[in-house]
């Protein structure tokens, strides 16, 4: 019988005196995170002063977030997000979550998702309507702008050409930057001082909640929708209270910025690793013109592009929007054949995760046919979790992949996009993963089928 070892895990080298391995954390994120399983399969870092354990074994990763009475939302990165979302369901302990997850899973049932669909398909017939070729635009700001109008009519039902839906996206940048920076930086009074930074953030967060205070508001006076706004209004706890207008804006405000920024930058990874590698482009090109012709895709095409689907998948496991959380143990428990006390804070990383070369060979290698003879469900548990996993994986993960698949191809069925001569990618480390400003160039495609 295996004996499980009393100490705790090792920690991993350059922890800096108060600070701790927060400036590695801040300056060299992914280079970090990737160096920590070679210290063990559980690692001790620093938060500041506080301890945290970043869990870098697939199996313990599956275990921990399959468990999520013993491994519960909690740690550095949720207290301080919390401050901003409440207690909403990606926020909640797992208890409210039970509940909320019951009351808003309606909201992305197959009905639903089919009629958010068809919003997806009129946004992407927008955004390309003014395309032209030799047009030169900044794509990530595009596909942001696309991504948005898209919640923000599918899931919240309200106008996009609303000037509280112009503050919610103005607002969310500067707010989600502020929050990770707390969390990477903890540098706790420095963040109550009047500087220019610390007053942008508290006016972007006041700007936020009046923004979706306002659609609430609306969708009160008209009850009775299929959105998520009015299935929160009619939604009981399980002692039967209704949730409170300061609870439902905590939840749209978290789905509206889980909503738009990760799919927008996972869209706006996969057009520049097709730009810079021809024969998978070629690949998307010759599935989209056999299935789509030149059309918007639907639904009802998804079977029909496989190798799209892929092409997502792997841009999932190379760039995860959500890239680190953390959990708390909530009793003494066991994990990585260690012992860890009540109120462990522990952290996990899907980018750390996605490139552990035994896990994926040649990791940093744009490569979508590894998810031919690799599926999901043949990996080893906790391999890969792009949405994380458990009774917690993201609520909208069908929603974004459908989203991200009808939008690459129907791009791709008409354009062709290239970056600026002697561009590169530079990937922006905030609280999602995303490849900043990219200027890309139009070029139309035929509709002939390519060889």
């Amino acid at each position: 019988m295996t004996t499980i070892p009393l100490s705790l895990p090792g920690a991993a080298p350059g922890a800096w005196p108060l600070l701790g391995h927060a400036w590695q954390l801040h300056s060299r994120p992914l280079e970090f995170l990737s160096s920590l399983p070679a210290h063990g399969d559980l690692v001790r870092i620093g938060m500041g002063p506080y301890p945290a354990y970043v869990v870098c074994h697939p199996e313990a990763a599956h275990r921990m977030l399959t468990d999520s009475r013993t491994f519960d939302k909690g740690g550095p990165f949720f207290d301080k997000a919390r401050v901003l979302f409440g207690s909403s369901l990606p926020m909640s302990g797992w208890q409210e979550h039970r509940w909320q997850r019951r009351e808003m899973q309606p909201a992305f049932q197959p009905d639903r998702l089919e009629a958010y669909a068809a919003v997806m398909g009129e946004e992407v017939d927008r955004m390309t309507a003014g395309w032209r070729p030799g047009l030169r635009l900044d794509l990530t700001a595009a596909l942001t702008t696309l991504t948005l109008r898209i919640v923000t009519r599918s899931v919240l039902a309200a106008e996009a050409e609303d000037e509280a839906v112009a503050d919610v996206q103005h607002s969310l940048h500067t707010v989600i930057d502020g929050i990770y920076q707390r969390v990477m930086l903890p540098l706790g009074p420095l963040y109550r001082l009047p500087t220019p930074g610390n007053r942008r953030y508290r006016s972007a967060c006041k700007r936020l909640h009046s923004a979706i205070d306002g659609i609430i508001a609306e969708r009160r006076a008209s009850p009775g929708g299929k959105d998520l706004v009015s299935m929160l209004l009619a939604a009981h706890d399980d002692t039967g209270e209704p949730m409170s207008d300061k609870d439902i804006r905590d939840q749209l405000v978290v789905m509206s910025g889980a909503g738009f920024e990760t799919t927008a930058n996972s869209l706006a990874f996969a057009f520049w690793l097709l730009s810079q590698h021809p024969e998978a482009e070629k690949q998307v090109h010759a599935e989209v013109d056999r299935t789509l012709a030149g059309r918007t895709a639907t639904p009802a095409d998804l079977d029909g592009l496989p190798y799209t689907r892929r092409v997502i998948h792997e841009v999932l496991r190379m760039y995860p929007p959500g890239w680190f959380f953390t959990r708390v143990t909530t009793t003494d428990t066991t994990l990585a054949g260690h012992r860890l006390p009540a109120g462990t804070a522990l952290l996990y990383s899907a980018y750390l995760l996605h490139h552990r070369p035994d896990l994926f060979p040649d990791p940093e290698r744009f490569e979508p046919d590894r998810w031919l003879t690799r599926s999901g469900d043949s990996l080893l548990r906790g391999a890969y979790v792009p949405f994380g996993g458990g009774n917690r994986k993201c609520i909208g993960d069908q929603y974004a992949l459908i989203e991200m698949t009808m939008a690459l191809a129907s791009v791709c069925a008409r354009w062709s996009l290239r970056p600026d001569p002697g561009a590169t990618l530079r990937v922006q480390v905030r609280g999602t993963l995303g490849p900043g400003r990219l200027p890309m160039n139009c070029r139309e495609r035929g509709a002939a089928v390519e060889e």
